[in-house]
């Protein structure tokens, strides 16, 4: 028993034995670093599919693994939302995570407006990508605000007033 006590307390391994001097007098340790051409992390490309709401607007996102192609509503990204700012919205998801051009998306939008619209993507899109790998994508996502529904809706109409909380006009006599 003693025997296993005094093999405990030998050092199996010093700290001059980690790292290896080269002819310039640079140390280097004998683990590897990562590559410039090595991915940050593995990919992980699966299929999903999500649901994103906004204001009146309900987009069904679905996601695969391919080489960046939008199609909403049988269109393509550029038809569909012209505007330059919509399509970067649409698109935040994919460049928060770093997974650019990894995935196709195909979406059914209906309802709402186009700022509308562009919200329920961006967040269908959030959450296809947040179901594919929970572990490396959520964090980001969550970070970033994108996995949040935004919850402002219009508001009703109140009996007796002209909108919501527009009034008639009170004339005191």
């Amino acid at each position: 028993m003693t025997d296993a006590v005094a093999e405990s307390n030998t050092p199996t391994e010093s700290a001059e034995d980690a790292y290896t001097v080269d002819e310039s007098g640079v140390a280097y340790s004998s683990e590897s670093a990562p590559g410039a051409d090595t991915p940050a992390r593995p990919a992980t490309v699966a299929p999903a599919s999500a649901t994103g709401r906004r204001k009146e607007a309900v987009a069904r996102v679905r996601i695969v693994p391919g080489t960046g192609n939008w199609t909403v509503n049988g269109r393509t990204l550029d038809s569909y939302f012209p505007n330059k700012l919509h399509q970067q919205v649409v698109n935040e998801p994919f460049v928060t995570t770093q997974l650019e051009g990894r995935f196709d998306v195909i979406a059914r939008i209906h309802g709402g407006g186009i700022t509308g619209q562009a919200g329920a993507l961006r967040l269908g899109v959030a959450r296809a990508l947040n179901a594919v790998d929970l572990d490396a994508n959520r964090p980001a996502l969550k970070r970033a605000g994108l996995l949040t529904r935004d919850a402002r809706v219009i508001e009703r109409k109140k009996a007796g007033l002209k909108k919501a909380r527009k009034a008639p006009q009170f004339s005191k006599r």
